[in-house]
């Protein structure tokens, strides 16, 4: 065959397309039992600046399964998942190209970024001019990753579930805006006109939101040509299950596999209806004919909260339930697909804009809904002060939880920069309520319109949020530059307070002192026997604003009484126009933790039943406090407790200030000061008080880094009670003792890669010691653990009984003078509470003949896996007590792993002792690790989020 007029047709493709619009045209093949695709495919690339390149970068996310070392590896270790560290290479995905050639038929070089095996540089033969356009020709095969990753690629159904799925062209605004997949849907792309031919087995349907425009079958396989016209999305669904349901209205064709148990297909269409009609009526014309929504796009963004709990624990109506699931995952992809932002550094506007009109659905249909649902009505609940508040205020409650914790982030970083909590809850409901904010501020305009307009006007063209910023302004005579510096692009919060009243027959005078070097404005009511008889807005405030406004008979002025401004602390937005000063709000006590009421000082109330030790056993009481939902910075807990047991009055109190700090690597000190009362042993009991002191440090620049510092000092004031009938092995006759303890952490608690540093000093009446702490895992990507852990410690000074080793390094099992460590059985010399261990000092597991060391000791303790939980441990170590030689000690053993830190259990093998296994009693020395605290247990499930 003669090549030459293809070379041609290629070459006349490239000149006639240099003033066209982009262009992807994809020719694919699917192969379900290989998991793969083959693809031929086009790609015309218009440069639309005022530069010449040499260059075009492709962007291959599919490639990004292909490691562990990739982005997406990296982010999903830094959520502490290790689905994807563990998986099988059959279960990655990976890219294979075949050529990359130009429309003149030449082949093109190219390369994989070093750092960045997911983008493809893409070297021209010939410059492409400004206003032109250069077209790639490419084949190339993809093997699709395992869904369980990201919710894209191949499922465990056999289906596959497509997005980001073939090479996509980066876009060149003055530089070139590519990125690697971190699971956050954020590839920007430019709009492009796209035609794609995929072949497949008969028995998968085909969902997208692009035109069917052709469709054939040939024996088995079926062939679907799909078009678009200023397309970014392409997502695709292979199903073997007609999951999808479309539902045609006057506005456009919504096309959805999100599932709600109980509702007909009658009523789906009814709110479906709804829907669209309030998205056309809000957002404008849809371009497309066809709105797409996915269970994985709403699985991805879900509403939080109580939506989440299962049906039939669920307080609000099937239809309110589904409609705002559509609702939300429709805005999000409305919006998305038509105003087209950079979605990694700009993303903060579309996800605002999706919840602000997700708020004003729930205000025009739902405005008397609440945030408990049905809850709300309930005895019981019903006197909560979160059983009064509306559903809409849940997202100024997200958005302060990461406040309240000093883990907010300015919502215009990059999206890759911020905190899993951040980038899907709190920085996409900071922006909403904001915007809401903005709207009731701005009262000479009408925000909800003006946003419709700017939509509409900006349909389809990249833009910057300068367009959103210069178009706001210019429509509103109210000096709104606070909301696009303070608010949006700093960690400034918004606090102010009543500081002074004065009250006349005719008017008050007040003065409202801002806490924060911040220039939000602020809403001040009177109120009368609880009605509004005035509302103004008060902006401009320094340090202090002193006004004179009309009396009206008012009873109380009350900051922000409409909970419009996402104010950090709302406590003290109250003051009475007559009445004391000092405290002008009721005292309230409620039974369990509420939402704090800004009107009440709040004290709660909770039943406990613990289980602590087996001397006190179960112990009943009740916890007075005023910890909120939202974190406090002065809290108080106060926990008297009865044990069943020991037949004692025991507990604990707790009284301390996290002083947070922000912009800088010291984020917070903390200072309080706690005691407690609880047995050690049969009829003996330990009074603890430890005022103390710590400083917080972390990278400012880098919320997502799990690296902290933290140094911490304290003094630890021990006072024993020993009764007749308790049974110790030794008593000391000093039974009170008072230690000062400095402490140096370094850690970085990563899942994948794990260290931790401490260097501890401590001083007392009769001894001081310094010691090291290093501990460091590592989980291979051959899918071994490796752990080592080394300590060394030693007596500065030593005065202690010689016959007692009380205060002494312990080989095996602390005699923990400070009351650190959870024993369940603390004083137990034999039983199965004597094995419990705690991997601390010499960390050994076996007991051996120098169980203690008064003068030095230096352990290495170290373990890897044999096959999954099931590791191999080994410990090495040197033991020097006065007037004695060092002594070389060892044990080794079987580690079960089944959750690190929290529950292991250790089976010895050969040690100092001899082999273990064939001694007297072997079930007495096999140890376990086991933790009965819940906050322990929960913070497993946290950690990733922050």
């Amino acid at each position: 065959m003669n090549k030459k007029p293809l070379i041609f047709l290629g070459f006349l493709l490239f000149v006639v397309l240099t003033f066209g619009q982009n262009t992807i045209d994809v020719v694919g093949i699917v192969n379900p039992t290989k998991k793969s695709i083959n693809i031929k495919q086009t790609i015309v690339y218009k440069n639309v600046t005022k530069d010449t390149l040499t260059e075009v970068f492709l962007s291959d996310w599919n490639n990004s399964y292909s490691s562990k070392s990739t982005a997406l590896a990296k982010r999903f270790e830094e959520e502490f998942s290790t689905k994807f560290h563990l998986a099988k290479d059959r279960q990655r995905g990976f890219t294979n190209i075949d050529y990359i050639k130009d429309g003149g038929n030449n082949t093109l070089t190219s390369e994989r970024l070093k750092n960045q095996i997911d983008v493809i540089k893409v070297n021209l033969k010939e410059p492409l001019l400004p206003n032109e356009s250069y077209a790639l020709k490419l084949e190339y095969t993809i093997v699709l990753p395992d869904a369980v990753f990201t919710g894209y690629g191949y499922t465990k159904d056999e289906n596959l579930e497509l997005k980001y799925w073939y090479l996509l062209p980066a876009i060149y605004d003055g530089q070139w805006q590519y990125y690697s997949n971190k699971n956050i849907d954020d590839l920007f792309i430019p709009k492009s006109d796209i035609s794609i031919s995929l072949s497949f087995h008969k028995a998968y349907n085909l969902t997208s939101e692009l035109n069917t425009k052709n469709e054939t079958e040939d024996g088995t396989l079926k062939t679907v040509t799909l078009k678009g016209k200023d397309r970014i999305d392409t997502y695709l669904s292979l199903n073997q299950n007609r999951t999808f349901n479309q539902v045609t209205t006057d506005d456009f064709t919504l096309v959805s596999d999100i599932e709600e148990k109980g509702l007909s297909p009658q009523e789906k269409a009814i709110v479906t209806d709804r829907v669209t009609k309030f998205l056309t009526d809000n957002l404008g014309t849809y371009p497309h004919k066809r709105l797409l929504v996915s269970q994985i796009d709403y699985d991805k963004n879900p509403l939080y909260g109580l939506n989440q709990l299962p049906s039939f624990l669920r307080p609000f109506k099937n239809d309110f339930q589904y409609e705002l699931k559509l609702l939300k995952t429709a805005l999000n992809k409305y919006i998305s697909n038509t105003h087209l932002t950079n979605p990694r550094k700009d993303h903060w506007l579309n996800d605002g804009l999706a919840i602000y009109f997700l708020m004003k659905y729930v205000e025009d249909y739902y405005p008397d809904t609440k945030l408990l649902g049905t809850l709300a009505n309930v005895w019981g609940i019903r006197s909560f002060h979160l059983a009064d508040l509306d559903y809409n205020f849940q997202y100024f409650l997200y958005s302060m939880e990461a406040a309240r914790k000093n883990n907010d982030q300015p919502i215009t970083i990059p999206k890759d920069s911020l905190t899993k909590f951040n980038a899907n809850i709190a920085g996409r409901y900071k922006a909403g309520v904001g915007l809401n904010y903005l709207d009731e501020y701005a009262e000479d305009i009408n925000f909800r319109s003006l946003a419709k307009d700017y939509l509409k006007g900006n349909q389809l063209k990249i833009v910057t949020l300068d367009n959103f910023e210069n178009f706001i302004k210019s429509k509103t005579a109210k000096n709104i530059d606070w909301f696009f510096t303070d608010y949006l692009n700093t960690r400034k919060k918004i606090d102010f307070k009543i500081s002074k009243v004065k009250t006349t027959e005719d008017s008050i005078q007040l003065t409202i002192k801002n806490k924060r070097n911040n220039s939000a404005p602020i809403s001040l009511f009177s109120l009368r026997n609880d009605s509004v008889v005035n509302k103004l807005w008060i902006d401009s405030i320094g340090k202090y604003k002193t006004l004179t406004i009309p009396n009206y008979n008012t009873k109380r002025l009350v900051l922000d009484y409409d909970n419009v401004v996402p104010e950090f602390n709302q406590r003290d937005n109250y003051k009475s126009t007559n009445g004391p000063k000092f405290w002008s709000k009721p005292l309230q006590f409620r039974l369990f933790k509420d939402v704090e009421d800004p009107y009440y000082n709040q004290v709660f109330f909770m039943p406990l039943a613990q289980f602590k030790n087996i001397y006190d056993g179960f112990t009943l009481g009740a916890k007075v406090y005023n910890k909120t939902i939202l974190r406090k910075r002065l809290n108080y807990k106060f926990s008297p407790q009865y044990a069943l047991n020991s037949k004692a009055i025991t507990g604990s109190g707790t009284l301390f200030y996290t002083h947070n700090l922000e912009d800088t690597n010291l984020f917070n000190i903390t200072y309080g000061i706690d005691a407690s009362y609880q047995s050690f042993a049969q009829d003996a009991f330990f009074r603890r008080i430890r005022p103390n002191i710590s400083f917080g440090f972390r990278d400012k620049d880098d919320l997502r880094s799990d690296k902290r510092h933290l140094i911490r000092l304290r003094y630890v004031d021990i006072a024993r009670n020993i009764g007749p009938d308790a049974i110790l092995e030794e008593i000391e006759e000093e039974p009170d003792y008072g230690v000062l303890n400095l402490r140096y952490v370094r850690s970085s608690p990563g899942i994948i890669n794990f260290s931790r540093f401490f260097a501890d000093f401590q001083v007392a009446s009769n001894f001081s010691k310094f010691s090291i702490n290093y501990e460091f895992r590592k989980l291979s990507k051959n899918n071994r653990n490796y752990n080592f852990r080394f300590f060394a410690g030693t007596f500065l000074s030593n005065n202690t009984d010689t016959n007692s080793d009380f205060f002494s390094f312990a080989l095996d099992r602390p005699t923990d003078y400070l009351f650190d460590f959870n024993y369940l059985g603390r004083s137990e010399a034999a039983g199965i509470f004597s094995q419990q261990i705690i991997i601390a000092e010499g960390g050994f597991k076996s007991k051996l003949n120098t169980p203690f060391a008064n003068q030095w000791m230096t352990t290495a303790n170290f373990s890897t896996s044999i096959w999954r939980y099931i590791q191999l441990y080994g410990d090495a170590g040197l033991v020097k007590n006065k007037f004695s030689k060092p002594k070389f000690v060892y044990d080794s053993g079987i580690r079960l792993n089944l959750v690190e830190d929290y529950f292991e259990i250790f089976f010895p093998l050969y040690s100092n002792n001899g082999w273990e296994v064939g001694q007297q009693n072997y079930d007495e020395k096999i140890r376990f690790m086991f933790t009965v605290d819940p906050q322990v247990l929960l913070g497993l499930f946290r950690r990733k989020w922050y």
